[in-house]
């Protein structure tokens, strides 16, 4: 039997054989690429995702009632506000994992920045600081001076500690964002210690769940979300190669792996506080949030349903729940998602286990297809099929030890989400953002800062502020730059 006669089986027996509906009209060319697309599909997995995906939304529209929606216990939550005292410990205990080299890093840098008016990958957005340092050159370099604060705190030599950073892409991506990181030298790390690779995705399927066409000889295809990303640790990073994400995580000893998106520009990369509660707590998989601006922000708060930990949206917590205050007088529905997770590789590796659990979100679009009978292009003016998405929340029901953190906004989020003039999460508020915290780290060493004086202090300079202690009673007059402590004496 060829490999051809044998993948059409495989198709037939998943129902899904009308995909070589037009084979006998291809040319060698088309059946080759038809053939490696459908090769490289796995499509009884594809089966599974929509049987499992209708099923949840139908149990849903038949009115089986969901689990009631909890706060969060205190024992699995932390706080850099509430427990100040124990941020030394547990920033001592992440700098230790560092230097062991015990952490990773993973960068969900997919998405193109197409709402900021750009066709390029979000991450090489210049916000317009006075250096011009784009997102991900911003995050190299929080990397590369975490790397040295954890080599120095372990006494080991300079260069000797490495946190390797995993950059997930999407395919309209993948191409210039390597080529963005080798015409910046890979912004002064080691390009060994960089590893891309892609987002999956899923085919776009008939209402009924069949695959679509969107040419003869190819399957319409979506991004399977950003919780795709769990499938893509598992996929191999170069055609025919056994290599994996997760086998590199392995081979490396990584045991520790902070994950978040591009768009925020105070993201703490691999933060060794965040990963020293972690520890403490024996988490298995955690998330760090801040409080909601006030009790009817639109957005999802992580909670608890039943006894599992999930993320709930906005829409689904009533205006009693959104206002309900705990014994602090704090809103009790307050731990706001800023999509910046914590995992051990062991979870990583376990989520192929339950991952036919997981119900895949559906959307409904219009899908550009190729009609089976007439082999004509349409077009549709109604939805037509549907996308399926994954979210990468949708893993926390299934955590054993979970944990929060909750940090202070305005020191760790600032999201990049709109247009230039915007006025919310857009290039302006995350340039202000940024550089009213290097004001309060020159203040809180003891400087003064003179009004409209505007300093930018390189991530090399100081990771979260440390090490700015020589400033104490000396005054900024002069906006600059800064790239080591040294530099400040031309601003004074």
């Amino acid at each position: 039997m060829s490999s051809t006669s044998n993948l059409r089986a495989r198709y037939e027996s998943a129902g899904q054989d009308h995909v070589f509906t037009f084979w006998e009209q291809l040319n060698e060319q088309e059946r080759a690429a038809l053939e490696a697309q459908l090769s490289a599909l796995d499509i009884e997995r594809v089966n599974r995702v929509f049987a499992t995906s209708i099923k949840a939304e139908n149990d849903a529209k038949s009115g089986k009632i969901p689990d009631e929606v909890k706060p969060l216990p205190a024992d699995v939550s932390g706080s850099t506000l509430a427990h100040a005292d124990k941020v030394p410990q547990w920033n001592k205990a992440g700098l230790d994992a560092v230097a062991a080299g015990r952490v990773g890093v993973l960068l969900m840098a997919g998405g193109q920045g197409t709402r900021l008016g750009s066709s390029a990958p979000k991450g090489c957005y210049d916000i317009g600081l006075p250096s011009h340092k784009t997102l991900f050159q911003l995050q190299a370099e929080r990397i590369a001076r975490l790397q040295t604060l954890a080599a120095q705190t372990a006494n080991k030599p300079e260069g000797s500690v490495i946190v390797p950073w995993y950059i997930m892409t999407s395919g309209p991506t993948r191409k210039d964002t390597e080529a963005f990181f080798k015409q910046n030298g890979y912004f002064g790390l080691k390009s060994e210690n960089i590893i891309f690779f892609e987002q999956g995705t899923l085919p776009c399927l008939t209402m009924d769940g069949k695959v679509i066409l969107d040419a003869p000889s190819h399957v319409a295809v979506a991004p399977d979300g950003n919780g795709g990303v769990y499938a893509a640790l598992r996929a191999p990073l170069a055609p025919g190669s056994s290599r994996t994400v997760l086998s590199d995580l392995e081979s490396r000893g990584i045991s520790y792996v902070h994950a978040y998106g591009v768009d925020n520009c105070l993201v703490r990369v691999a933060d060794p506080v965040f990963f020293g509660y972690c520890i403490s707590k024996q988490a298995d998989c955690a998330a760090k949030v801040v409080p909601k601006a006030h009790a009817h922000e639109s957005v999802g708060v992580i909670a608890r349903r039943g006894d599992k930990f999930t993320v709930v949206e906005y829409s689904e917590i009533s205006k009693e729940q959104a206002e309900l205050k705990d014994e602090q007088g704090e809103l009790a529905f307050r731990a706001a998602n800023i999509v910046n997770h914590f995992y051990t590789t062991d979870f990583l590796k376990r989520v192929n286990s339950f991952e036919d659990n997981l119900a895949f979100h559906i959307a409904r679009k219009k899908i550009p297809h190729v009609e089976l009978s007439s082999g004509k292009n349409v077009k549709p003016t109604t939805p037509n099929g549907m996308k399926l998405e994954l979210f990468v929340f949708d893993v926390f029901p299934f955590t054993e030890r979970f944990g929060v953190l909750e940090v202070t906004r305005k020191d760790e989020f600032s999201p990049l989400k709109n247009a230039p003039g915007t006025g919310s999460d857009d290039p302006e508020t995350s340039r202000r953002d940024l550089l009213a915290q290097h004001r309060r780290w020159i203040e809180k060493a003891g400087a003064k800062v003179e009004e409209g004086v505007e300093v930018e202090i390189s991530p090399l300079a100081s990771y979260a502020g440390e090490g700015l202690e020589a400033l104490k009673g000396k005054t900024i007059t002069r906006s600059g730059i800064v790239n080591s402590i040294e530099e400040f004496d031309a601003l004074m």
